[in-house]
């Protein structure tokens, strides 16, 4: 009879608790550093939020970037940046939004489409404007914010306001960090890069609740534990569950990413990196951090839940 894997010993003894300084420390610099690149290199907005025209289109033989970047650079036409979209034959190119109105942004796509002339595809042809781009960053903004204080407040009634405050600081560790990968990187931040921001906290989130869920079991069952090692036995205990179900997703993830084309590369990524770095501050972040909440126990309270009757006067007798 075959044995099953484990990928994770059944009782595993990481010193997780104890390093608690040493990850606080690791992401003290992450979300520092992200913060610093996201001030001075900045994200690199999409269409979507900059305002401007997106054209999609697909060439018969392997486009000549170059030479088209510097066909449409003689329009006159400001900002043009091109890059290949998927495969050698597919190139998107964006344009900068031209003074005027809707007329103006039409003049100069035609004045695209006469320049690289016949035997050019052209699967999509996108205006957005700077009007719209602003409202859009604020409704981004908004989602994340509205999103982040409905997960406190969901964790709070849970369990305990100190568990809400361990997963809103690990979940913000999260986001951070998601958003100084991007700036660094100069990878495209779009509407679907807000979607796999939010995506990420459910995610965390997730993850994070598992592991309260086993820490206020502990704190009923075992009353004379110290909290370092109860907190220690509890992430213990769910070790395996979180990095298997971790691990499948990520499998999933990347293969959208390799095989998924260029449209769902930066949601992707954005998923990839955040379901690392979510699982990471689950476990190194939200848990350590109740030491410092004064998370406390009692037999009226433990955890949120009512102690039944006769378990306490099963502990008393």
């Amino acid at each position: 009879m075959l044995k099953p894997i484990r990928f994770v010993p059944r009782n595993p003894r990481l010193p997780i608790i104890r390093s608690r300084l040493f990850a606080f420390a690791l992401s003290t610099l992450l979300v520092i550093g992200s913060l610093i690149a996201v001030a001075t290199i900045g994200l690199n907005f999409g269409i979507d939020f900059k305002g401007g025209i997106l054209i999609e289109v697909r060439t018969t033989a392997p486009a000549n970037i170059s030479q088209m970047r510097t066909e449409l650079g003689g329009l006159g036409l400001g900002e043009v940046s091109l890059q290949e979209f998927g495969d050698e034959h597919e190139v998107l190119i964006r344009i900068q939004r031209q003074e005027g109105n809707e007329a103006e942004q039409i003049k100069a796509t035609n004045a695209v489409r006469k320049v690289l002339g016949e035997g050019v595809e052209y699967r999509r042809t996108e205006f957005v404007g700077p009007t719209v781009g602003k409202e859009l960053i604020e409704a981004g903004a908004l989602a994340v914010g509205l999103a982040l204080l409905s997960i406190l407040l969901y964790v709070w009634v849970r369990f305990e306001w100190q568990f809400g405050v361990g997963a809103i600081v690990a979940l913000a560790h999260d986001i951070i960090s998601t958003l100084g990968l991007f700036a660094l990187i100069q990878h495209e931040f779009n509407l679907a890069t807000v979607a796999a921001v939010l995506t990420i906290a459910g995610y965390s989130i997730n993850d994070t609740v598992v592991i309260y869920d086993r820490v206020r079991e502990n704190l009923r069952k075992y009353k004379k534990m110290a909290l370092a090692d109860l907190f220690e036995l509890s992430v213990n205990e769910t070790l395996s569950r979180t990095t298997l179900t971790s691990g499948t997703t990520l499998l999933a993830l990347i293969a959208i990413y390799v095989f998924g084309g260029a449209v769902l590369a930066d949601f992707a990524l954005a998923m990839i990196w955040g379901i690392v770095v979510g699982t990471y501050s689950s476990v190194f972040i939200a848990v350590p951090l109740l030491l410092y909440t004064g998370l406390r126990r009692g037999d009226e309270d433990v955890g949120g839940l009512q102690v039944p009757e006769y378990e306490r006067a099963e502990r008393e007798g």
